[in-house]
């Protein structure tokens, strides 16, 4: 079954403060939220062997090898529903696994039904005091539908969405590790900001370019760099 958990990412206010010089802040494009999963709406959820759908048949080409999946993890209610997920939250599910739902932005959950099994997502903290990359999750079951799309007490509850054709999909994701030191979102700018010049591997970094997206594609070369900064203290 799908555990109950979180995951809304509307931008804090210390986000909107460091991507004004990028764009305009009207909030990003993609939910997570925290509802039950009513019985047989999701397939073998708590298992950690990684388990294929045919949802993810429809997802096109496969975007990237790596992604970073942003999540909440401060209280916050949303249509009476607290948002509240964070790592230490997916740690404490059984198998350290959860389901991925709420995301309601077209291009964001394209980039879900792209996610293959065993590829590696940095969990990202979003909507806090300190946004920034806490740790390491990979995909355990490829793209199936979301079912909080159904449920009309849920604040992602899509009534033009129907059962026998579902707009929204979500994926389940287990705990790797927690990154060796917390890489925040004002480090990852200033190396963003270097790189546009330098032309570094970050230099087009969606958490900059496409800021709004709960969910984006990573490079190889992004990935590296980034998991390179745990061994160096903070710029």
């Amino acid at each position: 079954m799908c555990f109950p958990h979180n995951r809304a990412l509307l931008l804090s206010r210390h986000d909107q403060f460091l991507f004004a010089s990028i764009a305009d802040n009207k909030g990003p494009a993609g939910k997570r939220t925290k509802t039950k999963n009513p019985a047989g709406a999701s397939a073998t959820m708590g298992n950690s062997s990684p388990e294929k759908t045919s949802a993810s048949k429809d997802s096109g080409k496969n975007l990237s090898n790596y992604w970073l999946m942003k999540s909440e993890p401060e209280s916050r209610l949303e249509k009476g529903v607290d948002v509240k997920f964070s790592i230490e939250d997916l740690k404490a599910q059984p198998k350290q696994t959860a389901c991925w739902d709420g995301v309601r932005n077209y291009q964001a959950r394209n980039f879900l039904r792209a996610m293959k099994l065993e590829q590696e997502a940095f969990f990202y903290h979003s909507n806090c005091k300190e946004p920034g990359i806490a740790g390491l999750v990979k995909i355990v079951k490829e793209a199936y539908p979301d079912h909080t799309q159904f449920e009309k007490n849920n604040p992602h509850y899509d009534p033009s969405s129907k059962e026998d054709n579902p707009k929204w999909s979500m994926v389940d994701v287990q705990f790797v590790r927690m990154m060796k030191r917390y890489i925040t979102l004002a480090e990852l700018k200033t190396h963003y900001q270097a790189h546009k010049t330098t032309g570094g591997p970050l230099k087009n970094m969606a958490l900059f370019t496409r800021q709004r997206l709960s969910v984006q594609p990573l490079t190889p070369e992004e990935f590296n760099f980034i998991l390179s900064l745990e061994e160096k203290e903070p710029s």
